[in-house]
This record gives structure tokens, sequence and C-alpha cells, in this order.
């Protein structure tokens, strides 16, 4: 994708790294990229050196100004923009929280779509949901999935109250399945196998597990139903996994209910 008036990025921590990355990779060039971080990155210094613009003022009306600032420190990035005020830039924040509405109250009258992305950005795998004011044109629309299609799927929200269960499940799924990765691969240490073999053997499978579920035509249960022989293994691991009580349904539904209220708790700049 060819960005005709360049791209600001305010904040590159971990998302918005993942997200550049993610662009670069697509065929964005570094120069066309305007970025402001306080802290930045030894690997955002050595862009820096290869034609990335790093703290060093604003394009005069960029294509689409990304704020990928952590919510409680939205206030003191904001004001950095007030050279774009008058500009027809396109805002897209990935705030976790922070409302369209609470946005607008600091920036004013201008075109803003709130989404949210996922690290799996970072190599063209995420998935980023995405809802716009009223301001937003179909043409701004397209331009954000457009850019956030470099990096993965997108899918539109019908109302922003739908945001905090996105951000739950989807923003914060992958740090879950990492976690799995981890709980997977210390079982397999108990059971006698070392520390390397386990933690490829998890990997490739949960990284198998979710292409094929991504691939298959049938749903979830079925592919877990394929899997599992009556009295065999499978079946016996998923009596414990699927207690009613204490299985792996129930604390999946308070860990996203934990995280969808931490976003609306964290719903103000």
């Amino acid at each position: 994708m060819e960005l005709v008036n360049g791209l600001v990025i305010v904040g590159c921590g971990k998302m918005g790294s993942a997200m550049l990355d993610g662009w670069l990779t697509s065929g964005i060039k570094l120069d066309t990229i305007w970025i402001l971080e306080p802290h930045p990155s030894p690997h955002l210094l050595e862009l820096q050196k290869q034609g990335l613009h790093l703290n060093n003022g604003l394009p005069a009306s960029p294509d689409l100004c990304l704020l990928a600032v952590k919510p409680q420190y939205m206030s003191d990035a904001l004001p950095q923009l007030q050279a774009l005020q008058g500009s027809s830039v396109l805002y897209l924040s990935i705030a976790a929280g922070v409302s369209l509405g609470s946005l607008a109250a600091a920036l004013g009258e201008v075109s803003i779509i709130r989404a949210m992305p996922n690290t799996p950005a970072a190599i063209g795998r995420g998935i980023t949901a995405l809802i716009g004011n009223d301001l937003v044109t179909n043409n701004n629309i397209q331009m954000a999935q457009l850019l956030l299609g470099c990096i993965g799927e997108t899918i539109l929200l019908d109302d922003e109250s739908q945001m905090d269960a996105v951000t739950a499940v989807s923003g914060s799924g992958p740090a879950y399945v990492f976690h799995m990765i981890e709980a997977l691969s210390a079982a397999a240490v108990a059971e006698g196998l070392s520390e390397e073999m386990a933690i490829q053997l998890a990997v490739a499978t949960v990284s198998g597990a979710g292409q094929l579920a991504e691939e298959s035509d049938v749903s979830a249960a079925q592919l877990r139903i394929n899997v599992t022989s009556p009295a065999g293994t499978t079946e016996a691991g998923l009596k414990v996994l699927m207690d009613a009580e204490n299985g792996l349904a129930g604390l999946i539904g308070r860990t996203v209910s934990a995280a969808a209220r931490r976003s609306r708790e964290l719903n103000s700049i």
C-alpha cells in the first residue's frame, strides 16, 4: 500500500511496533512514516538510520494518525498533535477502553476510528475490529481497512459497546494462548520430556490446531470430536479440561470477563 502524505504513529511500544513491522513487511516505505515515541527501542533507532522519521516533527497533512499510546498516557500525548489541527487526517486509535467520545473531546470535530488489533499483526496474521464516529466516511473506513488489511483480517463492529468484548477476546487473547503454550510445555516436562522438546511440541500443536481450525469447514467443536476416540487418551484429558465446575470453559469465561471489565474501567482519558 502506498501512502500519499504519510503515516504518523504516536506511541510505538509493543503493539505499535507490531503494527509497524507488519506494515513494513507489506511494503510501506520507511520514509513515509513519522513516529513520536519518548522511549524509542533499539529497533526504532536502527530503523531511524534507514529513513524512519523518529521524533523529528510531523508531516503537514498525513493520511492517517495512529494513536498507539497506553490509555493512561493519552492526555499527555494528544497535545503533540496540535500541528495537525485543520488537516484532513484520519485518526485511528488502538488505546484499550478509550471511547470515541473521549477522543473527540480531546481532538475536536475530526474523523476518528477506534480499533483493536492484536500482536500477530507483526507477522501479518492479526485481526482488527474497528468502528468509526459519525464523521467517518466510507472512504475513511476503506482506507483504514486497506491499511489494517496489510497486517491481517479486519472486522467492522455494529456498535462501540462491542469493543470491550473484542479487547478481552482478540486483543488480549494472544497472551492467553501464549500462557497455554507455557502450561502445556510445563506439563510435558512434568511427564518426562526435555524442556526443549516440550516447548517444540506445545508450540507446533497450538499453531497447527489454530491453522486447522481456520482452514476447516467444520466447527471447533466438531474438530475436537474428530480427535477424541472413545475411551482413549484425549477423552481422558478432556474429562478434566471440560469439567463443569473446574474446567477450561469457566476459567476462560472469568478471564475474558475480567479483561472486559478492565477495558470498561479504562474508558476515560
